[in-house]
């Protein structure tokens, strides 16, 4: 039985800079939740069907669909929240609106109140997500959890510090009552926010600043997730000589000769310069776990899959997080 860091914990946002693979995270994430009988909602809010391309289904409506199943025969839902619905089922929900909600949404009402007001769209969508975290069905949970496939480091802290959006919006009413209880969910124990990063100095800087910044806002901190992970090809020993591009260029001779290709000069030297190359991203990214390690928070590494994502990677990462803790 491994140790499962998150115990208690019903929302999980992911976010990372763009290109780290912060929605391959996500969903690996709600497959390891899953494991073992139980039912994950994965939610993602940027309107560009990413779960439906990597779960390679079709484009998701605004409704709940099922995505996978998870290891053991827990099972993994997808919704895609589009702003449009959500203000329509907003309006309904707390004003009554009904069809005059779509009404408006036609006349254009709703891209200019959200073109006027941004922070309105992020309470909006942030909302959705605080309702399905808390729907519940004969007094249990629908969802034994959520994961949120956020948006960027970027923006993470305004996105999800939705009190500070409304401020400006509506200092009472519904929309107020509303965004208070979405931030006391997100500032509670039952919400952590995990960032996915490479071991690249722009990514690794924009995590360290994001964690600062939730921290700041009282927002919990979960674990960083070091993506694409490259495989240590060469012993310490080696690397030290490959730094100084004194591999033993017999050694390397025979190798290639055994694998049954050229052994010339310059196949080997070529090989050294790699080799050097090699030696040199591995104390880069050194360096760069060096700087995570100092933010305090538990580190998921994920290897790097070269042959590309699918649903079988998807699980095979999902392993991966679970064997360290996060689900």
């Amino acid at each position: 039985m491994h140790e499962r860091h998150w115990e208690g914990v019903r929302l999980h946002v992911v976010t990372g800079k763009g290109g780290t693979g912060k929605t391959t995270v996500a969903a690996a994430l709600a497959l390891a939740l899953a494991a073992g009988g139980r039912k994950v909602l994965l939610v993602e809010v940027e309107e560009r069907q990413g779960l439906a391309q990597l779960f390679d289904v079709p484009p998701l409506p605004y409704a709940e669909r099922k995505l996978a199943v998870a290891p053991s025969g827990g099972d993994v839902y997808g919704l895609a929240v589009d702003a449009h619905e959500a203000t329509n089922e907003y309006l309904e929900m707390y004003y009554h609106l009904g069809r005059a909600g779509r009404v408006l949404d036609r006349m254009g009402v709703v891209d200019f109140a959200t073109t006027v007001a941004p922070g309105l769209r992020d309470v909006l969508l942030t909302g959705k997500t605080y309702e399905v975290t808390r729907r519940t069905a004969g007094g249990s949970p629908v969802y034994d959890a959520v994961v949120l496939d956020a948006p960027p480091t970027g923006r993470i802290t305004r996105f999800l510090n939705v009190t500070a959006a409304v401020s400006s919006l509506a200092r009472v009413g519904p929309v107020n009552r509303h965004a208070r209880m979405t931030m006391d969910l997100i500032r509670s124990p039952q919400t952590v926010v995990h960032v996915v990063t490479l071991l690249e100095e722009m990514p690794v800087q924009e995590t360290l600043d994001a964690v600062g910044e939730l921290r700041h806002a009282s927002i919990p901190v979960g674990a960083v997730v070091v993506n694409q992970v490259r495989e240590q090809y060469l012993t310490n020993r080696d690397l030290l000589a490959a730094r100084k591009t004194q591999l033993d260029r017999d050694t390397i001779r025979t190798g290639l000769a055994a694998a049954g290709l050229p052994a010339t000069d310059t196949a080997v030297e070529q090989l050294v310069i790699e080799a050097a190359e090699h030696a040199e991203r591995v104390d880069l990214e050194a360096e760069q776990r060096a700087f995570i390690d100092k933010a305090g928070r538990p580190v998921y590494q994920l290897p790097r899959i070269a042959a590309g994502i699918d649903l079988t990677a998807l699980y095979e990462l999902a392993e991966a997080l679970t064997d360290q803790g996060a689900a």
